[in-house]
């Protein structure tokens, strides 16, 4: 295998150990879920009280979404006691499967006597999770940066923790993004299709994950039942966009929704992870795709998705969801079709961007699965389009040249031309609901 393709696989490991993994909830309230049973471990002791602390991302995404195993409680302060209560960091983000009635019930204590303090960093740019849990006379102290289980720092007492076993092996480094950067989208996809047994299991078993959650969302007749009725009263075809849609739309009602089973992520998010994986699933089974070449597609979502980020960085300012998986899902089915044809390629990605700009995330709640939609109908449209020779013309709004100039575009959008966005939303929440984890 040649040097240069040696290197993309190990990049591709690299996104499939850091970026594609089981989360149980919407991630960022369950990364601080599992920052504070890293601190909780640490301190040896019952926590007495906690004080978290976030980037305006994390806090627009632990807002309003409903988190597992809470009865319907809502936000990172829920998920940040439950954790802390079961302490146990090993389980990652699927962690929130160890709550029990006495976790709940003693985390809903906390929150009740003022035990847990909340701060935003509003001038924090990254992904960034700060926990400190005190009891007994100790205190400990877990930072998250970067990745929603990176662990930057953890100390007890003011001492840093440097054993490996202590920190749970959990450190991930993103440096690999780095070195996406400074490559072609396509020299990297080369690499990425070229899948190991190991590889095509583990994308699998993200397929039947997701598609198993995907049946579930619909009983709580939020954004796919609708869909659903739509199509009875003869107001929706039942089409291949319907079905992709409503699929989708299922899968993210469910998380949101709170729904205790696990989604396989890509790009570190579960909403992500359902759109990454299942149009491209369910596109290339509508059209009678081999099933190796979906999973090789599917393995080309998510490096897009990963490569997208490098440039955005782990929460942006857009909706990952309706921009980065979109283009994604795009490039994935393009692929099964085409192959790694560079201009077909450009043509999805300008297509997405040409719709789709100007997105913003304003947290995780049960309304993504309304963006999630569109998203899918965007990612299944500029496909075939793309397919078919048409793609925006590169004159058009932010679009650049090659597909690298367009994703490059798109980032200083979200990241300079949008800076005040986060902290408006911020404060938008900030003054719409007190900050008492409940529903």
């Amino acid at each position: 295998m040649p040097v240069t393709e040696t290197l993309h696989r190990s990049i591709f490991k690299q996104i499939l150990e850091h970026e594609v993994f089981p989360a149980m909830g919407c991630t960022e309230p369950i990364s601080c879920a599992f920052a504070a049973a890293a601190a909780a471990e640490q301190l040896g002791m019952p926590v007495e009280t906690i004080r978290l602390t976030v980037d305006p991302g994390t806090f627009k995404n632990g807002a309003a979404v409903t988190i597992p195993n809470s009865k319907g409680r809502k936000g990172n302060l829920i998920a940040a006691a439950m954790g802390a209560l079961i302490a146990r960091p090993a389980f990652k983000l699927e962690i929130l499967k160890e709550v029990t009635p006495q976790v709940l019930e003693q985390a809903l204590g906390m929150l009740d006597r003022g035990a847990v303090a909340y701060d935003c960093c509003e001038n924090e740019r990254g992904f960034y999770i700060e926990v400190l849990v005190e009891g007994g006379g100790s205190c400990a102290r877990c930072v998250v940066i970067g990745g929603h289980t990176s662990i930057a720092l953890l100390e007890k007492d003011g001492l840093a923790v440097s054993d490996d076993s202590a920190l749970g092996a959990v450190n991930d480094d993103h440096g690999y993004r780095e070195t996406m950067r400074l490559m072609k989208l396509a020299d990297l996809l080369h690499g990425v299709v070229c899948l190991d047994d190991e590889d095509r299991a583990y994308i699998q078993r993200g397929i039947d994950m997701n598609l198993a959650v995907a049946e579930k969302g619909v009983d709580l007749k939020r954004n796919s039942f609708q869909l659903q009725q739509m199509m009875k009263q003869g107001l929706k075809a039942d089409d291949l966009f319907y079905r992709v849609k409503q699929k989708v739309a299922s899968a993210v009602d469910a998380r949101m929704g709170g729904l205790a089973e696990p989604v396989m992520t890509s790009g570190g998010s579960g909403n992500q992870g359902a759109l990454t994986i299942l149009v491209p699933y369910l596109v290339g089974r509508h059209q009678g795709v081999e099933l190796s070449r979906i999973q090789e597609s599917i393995a080309v979502s998510h490096a897009v998705n990963s490569y997208i980020k490098s440039y955005t960085g782990e929460l942006s300012v857009i909706c990952g969801c309706a921009i980065a998986a979109s283009i994604s899902a795009a490039i994935a089915i393009v692929y099964q079709q085409a192959g790694i044809d560079e201009e077909k390629i450009s043509h999805a990605i300008g297509n997405v961007i040409g719709d789709l700009c100007g997105i913003i995330c304003d947290g995780a709640k049960s309304g993504c699965s309304m963006k999630i939609v569109t998203g899918a109908e965007a990612s299944m449209r500029s496909a075939f389009m793309a397919l078919a020779g048409y793609g925006v013309s590169n004159d058009d709004g932010v679009l650049g040249r090659t597909a690298e100039e367009s994703i490059q575009n798109l980032s200083k959008i979200s990241l300079e031309g949008m800076q005040l966005v986060d902290a408006t939303v911020v404060h938008i929440l900030q003054d719409k609901a007190p900050r008492s984890g409940k529903a």
